[in-house]
């Protein structure tokens, strides 16, 4: 791995497997660290699924000054040290603000958010893990967490989009996106190695694709 890549983010909507890989992947690489959003301690999670929009402003401003009170913990690890492996950017955060807020309340969002943003460690690389949406609501039905039962599929194909669209225009790092239905990273240890592999050669700069065929697609160079 290059001083380049020392903070590797995993990316993905609900379900698409970020956490299992993130945590796979520190295992792979001594010395790294493992940092994992800790979604579970919002307690506006259960009810906003719910009832989306009367806890919709309590559940995201909870998780922006909790997601910006780690990153801040991160800012003090020396990357020279050892790699960080994270399972979330926090650049996301946006992503579910615009979803779910009002006018108004995202307008107020967006005032903190952009207050906390500079002091924010900035990852090195994104490796965005695509699914399809019926993948997602197996995953999310599998599980089974018992705020996620709520969770409409209208909502996911939303989320879907909204993350492609980010991800696609994201120029802080280099992007990898790998289309994730077509492998098996836990099972299948040739699956995962190639995804490692890819993600040690990554390039400094760019969109890159991690497919297992070479067919056209809009991420590919």
């Amino acid at each position: 791995m290059t001083p380049q890549h020392r903070y590797v983010v995993v990316e993905g909507v609900i379900g698409a497997g970020k956490t299992t890989i993130a945590s796979r992947l520190a295992s792979s690489l001594p010395g790294s660290r493992l940092v994992l959003e800790r979604f579970e301690d919002n307690p506006f999670l259960e009810p906003f699924y719910r009832e989306h929009e009367r806890y919709a402003f309590q559940v995201q401003m909870f998780f922006l000054l909790s997601r910006y009170r780690q990153q801040v913990e991160l800012a003090q690890y020396d990357l020279f040290s050892g790699m960080l492996i994270s399972d979330y950017a926090f650049e996301k955060d946006e992503i579910f603000a615009r979803l779910i807020l009002n006018d108004k309340e995202f307008a107020l969002y967006r005032q903190v958010a952009e207050a906390l943003h500079p002091t924010v460690p900035r990852p090195d690389l994104i490796v965005f893990l695509r699914r399809s949406v019926d993948r997602l609501m197996d995953n999310i039905a599998r599980r089974a967490r018992p705020y996620e039962r709520a969770m409409e599929r209208e909502y996911v194909e939303h989320l879907c989009d909204s993350y492609t669209r980010f991800f696609s225009l994201y120029k802080a790092a280099p992007v990898l996106v790998v289309d994730a239905d077509e492998f098996d990273f836990v099972e299948n240890d040739d699956h995962f190695e190639a995804l490692r592999t890819r993600i040690l050669s990554m390039p400094t700069t760019g969109v890159h694709h991690f497919s297992s065929s070479q067919s056209f697609d809009p991420f590919t160079e």
